[in-house]
C-alpha cells in the first residue's frame, strides 16, 4: 500500500486561481510524499442560485462559458475513469490560462486531443440536458460540503491530527510557488490543519494571477 499522504483537490478547469494552485500542489508532490485526488467541481453550480447579485460580466460567464469545461470534463471521467482527470484538467489550464486561449470550445477541443482522448466528448459542452449532471453535481456538492456555501475553487482536503479529513478553501497565491517554497507551503497547510478550530487566514489580493513560471 502507498505511504504517500492523500490531498483531495476540488477544482473547476476555468478558474485561474485554481489552476495555480493546482500547479502548486502538483509541485509539491515532487518534494514531498504526496498523492493529488482530482475531482470536478463547478463555479456555475456555485453560484447558480445567486446569479442575480452578481456583477454582469462575471454573470454572462458562469451562464454560458463556464458550464462547458466542466461537462466535457465530467463526461470524460465518466467515461473514461477519474484517471483522466489530472491530465485533462492540465491540458485544459494550459490552454486555458498559460496560453490565454480561454474556455473556449477551440480549446477544450484542442485540449482532448493533446491528451489522446475522444474528439466526440466536445458534444457535452452545450448539451442541454446534460446526461452527466448528476454525476457532476455529486461530485461538487462532495468538495463543497467540506468547506461550507461560502468559498470557491480550489478547495483541498488533507489529513487531519487524527487522520481525518481537514478541507480548506486555497490556499490562493501567485505565482505558483516551487521547491523548497512550495514545501514550506505545504507543511504550514498541514500545521493550520492540526489546530483545532482553524478557520481562515486572508488577506487582500493586491495582484492577479502570475502564469510566468508555469
Amino acid at each position: 500500500m502507498s505511504e504517500k499522504t492523500p490531498v483531495d483537490f476540488w477544482f473547476d478547469p476555468s478558474c485561474p486561481w485554481a489552476w495555480m494552485t493546482s500547479r502548486w500542489v502538483l509541485e509539491v508532490e515532487k518534494v514531498r510524499d504526496i498523492e493529488v485526488r482530482w475531482h470536478l467541481m463547478s463555479l456555475a453550480v456555485l453560484n447558480e442560485d445567486r446569479l442575480e447579485e452578481l456583477p454582469e460580466q462575471y454573470r454572462e460567464f458562469l451562464e454560458t462559458k463556464a458550464w462547458r469545461p466542466v461537462r466535457v470534463v465530467a463526461a470524460a471521467e465518466q467515461k473514461h475513469g477519474a484517471d483522466v482527470l489530472g491530465p485533462l484538467y492540465t491540458a485544459l489550464g494550459t490552454r486555458f490560462h498559460n496560453n490565454g486561449e480561454g474556455p473556449t470550445a477551440e480549446a477544450i477541443a484542442a485540449a482532448l486531443a493533446d491528451v489522446g482522448l475522444p474528439a466526440d466528448l466536445i458534444d457535452y459542452a452545450d448539451q442541454k440536458d446534460f446526461e452527466f449532471d448528476a454525476e457532476l453535481r455529486a461530485s461538487h456538492k462532495e468538495g463543497i460540503e467540506k468547506v461550507g456555501q461560502d468559498v470557491g475553487t480550489p478547495v483541498i482536503a488533507v489529513p487531519g491530527p487524527d487522520g481525518e479529513q481537514i478541507a480548506f478553501f486555497g490556499p490562493v497565491v501567485t505565482p505558483a510557488p516551487k521547491g523548497e517554497e512550495a514545501a514550506r507551503l505545504w507543511d504550514g497547510t498541514l500545521a493550520v490543519a492540526s489546530v483545532p478550530g482553524f478557520y481562515e487566514l486572508k488577506r487582500s489580493r493586491t495582484k492577479g494571477p502570475d502564469f510566468s513560471n508555469l
